[in-house]
């Protein structure tokens, strides 16, 4: 599947997969844009949230556990670099289960989460191939 970038206005850009899907990213207006759309990096670590969440429902959905309250609560630390900027250092969640949900559980829940496809992708990096064509 390709995805196709393009940049609509300001410093909004635009992905548009193949599906006919897209998504919208915007910077803040401290860093010049609108701050009409999450910024790419923001989506970034959406997507780790939102990626460890669908492994999370479908734990206990396959369970027959409600999820009614079911939530998960990211945070971000951060570290200094050499060079002194800020560099991402830990992503922490804590899952919130619903009123009754099975003690035994619990554990398995956490590993669930771990299986985010997201998460693994950062863990066993790809490579990066990046060429410029002329319209």
């Amino acid at each position: 599947m390709g995805i196709r970038i393009t940049f609509p206005e300001g410093l909004k850009v635009v992905a548009e997969f193949e599906n006919g899907q897209s998504v919208v990213t915007d910077q803040p207006p401290e860093y010049g844009g609108e701050g009409s759309a999450p910024s790419p990096f923001d989506l970034f670590l959406a997507s780790l949230g939102t990626c460890a969440g669908i492994f999370v429902l479908g734990f206990c959905r396959h369970r027959g556990i409600p999820t009614e309250g079911l939530a998960i609560r990211q945070w971000m630390e951060y570290a200094d670099t050499d060079d002194g900027k800020k560099r991402l250092a830990r992503v922490g969640m804590e899952i919130t289960t619903p009123a009754g949900f099975p003690e035994k559980y619990r554990t398995a829940l956490i590993k669930t989460a771990e299986l985010c496809a997201v998460k693994k992708a950062l863990m066993d990096p790809p490579e990066f191939d990046i060429t410029v064509t002329t319209a």
